[in-house]
């Protein structure tokens, strides 16, 4: 009871943002392309603006046509020199102004590109521009959203099979993790629908929600779900109680990691013999298991051992065998897979049983009291 209380409060707590409906588009340029946008025209429309008034105050002045004034301003800011000085007080006073303000828009033009190089931010916007549509081209890749523990290890396995994906996280520290393994970043709130938008769900194969919070991934699912009603949703949940929560958002999988590697744990603590277990079905496993010395079904041949389960492949030093033949003799040391049920895969585990053997100190003991 208490545990379902801080849940529920837990999920009272977090309030994503609502989105709003400019957010459902695409999102745009970035703030500090933006910004530097912003500055050139800033620095164009002052241009404009003091020659167009420099080009008028000297054909008032002066007496000359429109475009003779024009062409007499341009030269003049460009401190080039090539048109005569004015003969009136307010030409000559107008030639000042333009000469000064020529000199200093030239200036604030220099320093502005001079802050984008030495800053190193026009590189880090061409980076980003490219990340921006390498993500728009991607289609069929799995969204990963948090680059925890689960994030990072399922970023790799996806990496290892060669899958395409990005990832989805808020946090900055995320952010570095995820450039320095190679892997398309996306800064944002993956419950939010614009962020999942420009991640491409409606290209996605999948969406992969392993945060750390479970109300976090559950309402990712709950987003994810609306965005796109058929795209598979796995989704990790650390508490027994959030499970039947994230299937009802409308998750396809739940994993608990804890739970799963706890049964794990506990299942090859009691089996040495096991290798390892893949639950293929809610009904089906497939199990591998290690011939031992002194196990029962050592010696044994295939046919005789599988009662109710299928021996898949035999795994002899280098060599494998897919579905060795029954009249194969199992030899200590051989590896085999097994599939079937947990009962019929319960007998093959105490088959390969290794039984221990009595200390020799014990083994003395006992033939001293029987004498």
């Amino acid at each position: 009871m208490g545990r379902a209380w801080r849940s529920t409060l837990i999920m009272l707590d977090y309030q994503p943002s609502p989105p709003r409906r400019s957010d459902r588009r695409n999102v745009g340029p970035h703030p500090q392309l933006l910004l530097l946008a912003r500055r050139i025209a800033l620095l164009a429309a002052i241009v404009a603006a003091f020659l167009g008034l420099g080009a008028l105050g000297l054909a008032l002045a002066e007496g000359v046509g429109a475009w003779y004034a024009f062409r007499w301003a341009l030269d003049t800011a460009a401190t080039v020199g090539g048109f005569p000085q004015p003969h009136t007080l307010a030409g000559q006073l107008i030639h000042v102004l333009l000469i000064v303000l020529g000199v200093g828009t030239l200036f604030y033009g220099l320093a502005t590109l001079t802050e984008l190089i030495v800053g190193g931010h026009l590189a880090q916007e061409l980076a980003a521009r490219r990340t921006r549509r390498m993500i728009n081209s991607l289609t069929d890749h799995h969204i990963i959203c948090s680059f925890g523990r689960v994030g990072r290890q399922v970023a790799r396995d996806l990496r290892a099979a060669r899958a395409s994906y990005l990832v989805v996280d808020p946090l900055s520290e995320n952010e570095e993790l995820a450039q320095d393994a190679g892997a398309p970043f996306i800064r944002g709130d993956p419950a939010n629908d614009a962020v999942l938008i420009q991640a491409g769900i409606d290209r996605a194969r999948s969406i992969i929600a392993c945060a750390d919070s479970d109300p976090q991934n559950i309402f990712i699912t709950l987003t994810a779900r609306e965005l796109r009603a058929d795209i598979p949703i796995l989704a990790r949940a650390a508490v027994e109680d959030s499970e039947k929560k994230l299937k009802r958002a409308g998750a396809d999988r739940v994993i608990s990691p804890y739970k799963t590697s706890g049964t794990e744990m506990a299942r090859l603590a009691l089996h040495p013999q096991l290798r390892g277990v893949v639950d293929v079905d809610a009904e089906y496993r497939l199990e591998t298991l290690v011939v031992g010395e002194a196990c029962e079904g050592a010696f044994q041949m295939v046919g005789d051992i599988g009662g109710g389960a299928m021996i898949v492949g035999l795994r002899r030093g280098s060599a494998f065998d897919a579905q060795p033949p029954s009249d194969t003799v199992l030899l200590p040391g051989d590896v085999i897979n097994a599939l079937g049920t947990p009962n019929t895969l319960g007998r093959l585990e105490s088959l390969f049983e290794t039984r221990a053997q009595p200390a020799s100190g014990e083994r003395e003991d006992a033939g001293a009291s029987r004498q």
